[in-house]
């Protein structure tokens, strides 16, 4: 186990890479656009993803510093924190394309499945919180034959939780709706898979 403290230095370490490669010819010339960049942000997207360590939404989408306008939490599950995220890139930087991003064996989705087969008794209420936003998805699929195939369950699982929330962003904000309505707002559904760094996007394109 890494300890916090070693953790914490690898962070430094890692930044400091990053601050001396902005003056070098090597790095990538979107990277050295960032002094630029404090100046003020134009993201071309709004990404709202899980917090999956292995989804670095920057990185699988290949993009720079000042592109993407990156929301993350367990489950790419929307509550209000993440409609008022997406409502402030869309309107104050007229960003107008916002992807759900789902990806292949979410931890979240497994953990909600699990939760449906066998609850825990004393639960985080922090922790249920994002379970119960997961749950809507899972429960229909669990009252058909794939509660017998737990992969296919967790792969429908997450592209239905996918579209619950770009669904929960279309219509559960009126600045958002009038944005789709009148200014091109565009809110889609994606996924992205583990095994192949393919990201699929299905709905709403």
């Amino acid at each position: 186990m890494i300890s916090a403290q070693e953790a914490l230095q690898r962070l430094r370490d890692g930044n400091r890479r990053f601050v001396d490669s902005i003056g070098s010819n090597d790095v990538h010339m979107r990277l050295a656009q960032g002094v630029a960049l404090t100046q003020e942000q134009q993201p071309f997207a709004i990404i709202l993803g899980c917090s999956d360590a292995r989804v670095p939404a920057e990185i699988v989408f290949d993009q720079g510093l000042g592109d993407l306008f990156v929301i993350r939490v367990a489950g790419n599950v929307v509550a209000p924190s993440q409609v008022g995220s997406v409502e402030f890139a869309a309107s104050r930087f007229n960003t107008r394309l916002v992807v759900v991003l789902g990806h292949s064996r979410c931890g979240a989705v497994l953990a909600t499945i699990e939760e449906l087969q066998r609850p825990k008794e004393n639960q985080s209420i922090n922790l249920r919180s994002i379970v119960d936003r997961v749950r809507p998805s899972v429960e229909g699929l669990m009252r058909t034959e794939l509660k017998n195939d737990l992969p296919t369950l967790v792969g429908q699982a997450v592209r239905s939780n996918v579209s619950a929330s770009v669904d929960h962003l279309r219509h559960g904000s009126a600045l958002l709706e009038n944005l789709i309505r009148h200014e091109g707002l565009m809110v889609v559904g994606a996924e992205y898979s583990l095994e192949t760094g393919v990201v699929e996007f299905f709905d709403g394109v």
